[in-house]
């Protein structure tokens, strides 16, 4: 079982830059992903890493502006963002698994409960 808990989020204007994180608890898996959820749309892939930092992805939209890195010591993964656009706006949500396609939601059957963006223009 894993438990999974997001801070960082809040209002920042355009072109601002957050760092969002992840903490996890207990054991059974090998990567965490971020997901972010706009109103009114499907939850989407944004990034992921595995626990040993041998692998990383993220969705091509946001190559450059968003990375992702791990502080294994406090088991915890980091989402930092940078050059924030109000299209950016959404609940970010991190979700822990060990298999299956690396960018679908079945894939996690672990989530955090989500922290709010919100980019002004």
């Amino acid at each position: 079982q894993v438990q999974l808990e997001e801070s960082g989020g809040g209002l920042v204007q355009a072109g601002g830059s957050l760092r969002l994180a992840c903490v996890a608890s207990g054991s059974g898996y090998s990567r965490i992903a971020w997901f972010r959820q706009a109103p009114g749309k499907e939850r989407e892939f944004v990034a992921v890493i595995s626990r040993d930092g041998g692998l990383e992805d993220y969705e091509s939209s946001v190559k450059g502006r968003f990375t992702v890195s791990r502080d294994n010591a406090k088991n915890t993964v980091y989402l930092h963002i940078t050059s924030l656009e109000p299209k950016d706006t959404a609940a970010y949500y991190c979700a822990a698994g060990q298999g299956g396609l690396l960018r679908s939601r079945a894939s996690y059957p672990y989530w955090g409960q989500g922290t709010e963006v919100t980019v002004s223009s």
